[in-house]
């Protein structure tokens, strides 16, 4: 981008162009920080390629002197007219976007009204006239779900920005090459490895990350070198000379002081979070192409497409996995569902063997670990959408963590009995006393109090993830164990524990799950990478800003009353739903977790977890996974101790299936699927754990760049 130049955007080849993609809208760019020079010849257009599946429909891209973006699209709004980059008037501010800003009809007409001209129907123009409107501030009138790169040309200047709650994924790097530094960034990880100029190589932090809280939350992501912008943030990346990448918050998490909740009559209440509720949904179904919605016979879900139906008027096609194993299967609660209001069901078959088949697509397209077996489930899901022809799906996430949906919330309540004086930390002293017994290892006080100082205090996300953090416990190599000293995954979020303090301990326990669960699992692992995987645009109207604002606000006894889960949600969904469904208790939604170490697994599990291949990666104790492996099928089918192991097993498998994709594919001989060609394969019999990241003959990634991308 030539500073002051008109905007004149030079097509690229049309990879894929007419063809119906795999999987929504994708950026990605390099930018010389120095400002010298343009990246090494094809780099951006490996990467755009690689994000063919985000943006089946179109593409474009931008140079200029010193850097080089381009875009994927997926054609949702603004079919005609939508082509991106798009600029203002004068050219000298040009933006790519992926994302959806559903109030952009409202922000177009009070742009217009300040003086503003626009060219295009789609949504992304807004985002350039906001920025000359308000300046840095711009960013406070983007809402919706995004990845923004801004570049603003009369002060060489780069900004890169996510949305609040981290539905959109954005990733970065920084790279040396001699005297020059280069920035990287891109949808997916995927991209950065295809420009050549960075190589996988894993960040043990990030890994010990997965085995704290089955998530990654960011900025650390289980590539050296490689970050996660977080939810929330903007890098502000100045050009020139005394070049600077800054990473700047504009939006954080908040309750109010304790006491200063909202309360009210239970009419009041209701009437307002539905009227919000509502309106979230209808926003959602705006689109130039048609929408349909997930169903999972959960109240969530099944209030969404209640309220989508009344607010469209007529009926939409909704989408079930159904779980062929006793006790995960929710086809028969969707069915009710489907025939109250009136809407066709589709269900889509899914069992162990999807889960044992489909997870070496599911790790390529997550790039990290993953644990939750729903989430190939989910990928199945949004399969079957994009084969049937639809581009865009509402869903249910986000209600559990903003409302208390989860069932540790509940068991932290009872535990609350035993902590009548809190210095004892009898509840924690109850814990310990179970994994004893049950022969499972424990963790050290000090790591216990760590993880509470770095989160405001016990609560109950540190319960659940006190389970997943056995695993590492039970499973670490010597060598891992070595590798990440006493790093501590918490610390790495950054909390305002002094304005913590403020708020009622209800809502301290709330704020983990919304900060890790949601970006670094939900909206990532169920969401965004397994919907764009099939080029569908996953929408959430529970994770709306003006209905998250609300709910933050609402007294604690709105979201937990007693036991009662949800109990505002429930309240409401009696006027629409079924009262079987909406007081219908929580169903953790998973396929059977124990797939891969039943009788007869893949072939490529036994060779995952061969001695020869977990020495080769390091990582992990061969003789622990063996006795555990050994000793799973003798445990009891239910209960804290074989879920414990379970999940372990399941995390030590992911995790070497994600070495095998991206790093060695020497350790197991695993079919290539579909979505393996997007990226370079790893090298045969990489030296396990190269520390850091290379480019194509460029210089070992240095300390600044890796400040400029970890902190």
């Amino acid at each position: 981008m030539v500073a002051g130049a008109p905007y004149n955007p030079t097509r690229r080849a049309r990879v894929g162009r007419k063809k119906r993609g795999r999987t929504v809208c994708g950026i990605a760019g390099i930018v010389d920080l120095n400002g010298r020079r343009q990246p090494p010849a094809g780099a951006v257009s490996r990467m755009a390629a690689a994000l063919i599946h985000r943006g089946p429909d179109d593409d474009g891209d931008f140079r200029a002197e010193v850097d080089h973006i381009a875009h994927r699209r997926l054609s949702i709004v603004g079919l005609a007219d939508g082509k991106q980059p798009i600029s203002n008037e004068s050219g000298t501010v040009s933006v790519i976007f992926n994302g959806e800003l559903f109030d952009y009809v409202e922000q177009r007409a009070a742009l217009r009204g300040l003086g503003h001209q626009f060219r295009t129907s789609t949504d992304t123009e807004i985002i350039p006239h906001l920025y000359e409107q308000y300046g840095d501030q711009f960013i406070d009138h983007v809402r919706g779900q995004f990845a923004i790169a801004l570049y603003d040309a009369a002060n060489r200047r780069l900004i890169l920005a996510r949305d609040r709650i981290g539905i959109i994924p954005l990733f970065h790097a920084v790279v040396r090459d001699g005297a020059d530094s280069w920035l990287l960034f891109a949808s997916e990880i995927k991209s950065i490895l295809a420009s050549g100029m960075v190589k996988a190589a894993p960040d043990r932090r990030g890994i010990h990350g997965v085995f704290t809280h089955f998530a990654v939350p960011g900025p650390r992501t289980c590539f050296e070198g490689i970050s996660s912008l977080p939810p929330g943030n903007w890098l502000d990346i100045r050009l020139g000379p005394q070049a600077k990448v800054e990473p700047r918050p504009y939006w954080s998490l908040d309750f109010p002081d304790r006491g200063d909740e909202i309360d009210g009559s239970e009419e009041k209440i209701g009437r307002e979070y539905e009227e919000l509720l509502f309106a979230a949904v209808k926003r959602r179904l705006r689109a130039d192409v048609p929408v349909v919605s997930y169903l999972s016979g959960g109240i969530d879900s099944s209030q969404v497409v209640a309220m989508a139906v009344k607010a469209l008027g007529r009926s939409l096609p909704t989408f079930t996995i159904g779980v062929q194993a006793k006790g995960f299967n929710e086809e028969p609660e969707a069915r009710i569902v489907s025939e109250h209001v009136g809407c066709e069901q589709i269900v889509v078959p899914f069992d162990g063997r999807d889960v044992m088949n489909g997870y070496p697509d599911l790790i390529r397209t997550a790039e990290m670990p993953v644990i939750d077996t729903a989430c190939a489930a989910m990928q199945t899901l949004a399969g079957e959408v994009h084969r049937r022809g639809y581009k865009v799906a509402l869903t249910g996430e986000g209600s559990d963590e903003f409302l208390a949906g989860y069932p540790w919330f509940k068991l932290h309540r009872a535990f609350d009995a035993f902590n009548l004086i809190p210095s004892l930390e009898l509840p924690q002293r109850l814990r310990r006393t179970m994994l004893r017994a049950v022969g499972l290892p424990l963790y050290t006080w000090s790591e216990v109090h760590r993880n509470e100082n770095a989160t405001g205090g016990y609560g109950p996300w540190l319960d659940v993830y006190g389970l997943m953090s056995l695993s590492r416990l039970m499973m670490f190599s010597d060598g891992m164990r070595s590798a990440v000293g006493d790093y501590v995954a918490y610390e790495d979020l950054k909390f305002d524990t002094a304005r913590m303090a403020k708020w009622h301990p209800f809502h301290r326990g709330m704020a983990l799950g919304i900060r890790v669960m949601l970006p670094g699992m939900l909206l990532l692992c169920k969401g965004d990478r397994v919907a764009m995987h099939s080029s569908v645009e996953a929408r959430y109207p529970f994770l709306d800003d003006d209905l998250l604002a609300y709910t933050c606000k609402l007294n604690p006894r709105w979201k937990l009353r007693r036991f009662h889960d949800k109990y505002l949600l429930r309240r409401v969904s009696e006027r629409w739903l079924p009262r079987s469904i909406a007081r219908r208790r929580k169903v953790m939604f998973r396929a059977p977790m124990d797939s891969f170490h039943s009788e007869n697994p893949p072939a490529y599990v036994n060779q995952l977890l061969s001695a020869e291949s977990l020495k080769k990666t390091g990582y992990f104790d061969p003789e622990a996974v063996k006795h555990w492996r050994d000793r799973l099928p003798s445990m009891m089918k239910i209960g804290y101790a074989r879920t414990g192991v379970e999940m372990a097993l399941v995390a030590v498998t992911a995790t070497q299936l994600w070495h095998q994709q991206f790093i060695d594919s020497s350790i197991a001989d695993i079919p290539t699927g579909p979505s393996a060609a997007k990226w370079p394969a790893p090298a045969h019999n990489n030296p396990n754990g190269s520390a850091a990241v290379r480019a194509n003959g460029l210089a070992e990634h240095s300390t600044d760049a890796r400040q400029a991308t970890h902190e």
